[in-house]
């Protein structure tokens, strides 16, 4: 009995990628995944050194990473993101499912020059967030430590007859401990649910308010929106010296305690959240000046 036929059909033709096209483009993904680790960690001042302790991920494999050098293992990653207080989907995004109007939107924002989306940020949120006359009832001042936000935001305060509060010591009074003991004990992403928590309770209790904020608080993108579209925002804004010896002169010599490089890092993380803090309604300039100046440019500042 003969045996059935059998049709062999040849394989469809298809373009197969060439090894050396694939390892190029592996390699321009691991760069892109440096990038935005390096980019991550530079807008929360965190040195690598803070990152591979809060990730429990060695030092070593960081400088790696953000050099395009290391093929992660996504638990790994996942820590990572988790230091950094960033979603994971970030750090890995490659393609997109955001809807048309958004990437369009995007798109057209990424086209724009750096020195344009503050005033473009400041524009929607007149135009679709709290009216500017609502949110000049709670002004929030931020900037690096030693801009004058405590003694400035005071005096503020006191002249306009409303209260004054301190972030971080209303995250120390809900924590019950120091700031030092709270990174010690739950890392920075302890430190950061609790500044959340503190600043939804201070927007929910004050209808009017000067607050003064931590220097990283711009480095959190929730925390950070829900205060630009809360209050209205005053960056006090200094030279990396003066932050440096009004912080010395206040008696605290932490920043310069074994570390020569203290001044290059505070100059890194000034420049690395320039941008950030240039989101605020005003910039006021305390550089070189008195109290009393800079405080009569801050009630100019925020005068309805």
């Amino acid at each position: 009995m003969p045996l059935p036929s059998i049709d062999i059909k040849k394989p469809s033709q298809r373009h197969v990628p060439s090894k050396e096209s694939g390892d190029a483009h592996e390699r321009d993904y691991l760069a892109a995944l440096g990038d935005r680790v390096r980019e991550a960690r530079a807008k929360r001042g965190q040195s690598r050194k803070q990152l591979a302790a809060d990730s429990r991920v060695s030092e070593r494999y960081l400088a790696q990473l953000e050099a395009g050098q290391g093929n992660v293992s996504i638990l790994l990653l996942r820590q990572i993101a988790g230091a950094l207080e960033v979603p994971l989907t970030e750090l890995l995004a490659e393609d997109s499912e955001e809807s048309a109007e958004l990437a369009l939107t995007t798109q057209f924002l990424k086209r724009l020059p750096r020195q344009k989306l503050a005033a473009v940020r400041s524009q929607l949120v007149r135009d679709y967030g709290n009216a500017r006359g609502e949110r000049l009832k709670r002004i929030a001042l931020i900037g690096l430590r030693g801009a004058g936000k405590s003694t400035l935001g005071a005096k503020l305060a006191k002249a306009i007859g409303a209260p004054f509060v301190e972030l971080d010591r209303e995250v120390e009074r809900e924590a019950g401990t120091s700031l030092s003991e709270i990174f010690l004990l739950y890392g920075q992403a302890g430190y950061r649910r609790y500044e959340r928590r503190c600043l939804e309770k201070i927007l929910e209790k004050n209808d009017r308010a000067v607050i003064a904020t931590g220097g990283s608080i711009v480095s959190e993108p929730g925390t950070y929106e829900l205060l630009l579209s809360s209050c209205f925002t005053v960056w006090l804004k200094a030279a990396p010296e003066e932050h440096m010896a009004r912080v010395i002169a206040q008696g605290d010599t932490r920043p310069m305690a074994g570390n020569d490089q203290a001044m290059e890092d505070l100059r890194r993380i000034l420049e690395g959240r320039a941008m950030l803090y240039g989101q605020a309604d005003v910039v006021v300039d305390t550089e070189g000046k008195s109290v009393d100046r800079s405080l009569a440019e801050l009630r100019k500042a925020v005068a309805p």
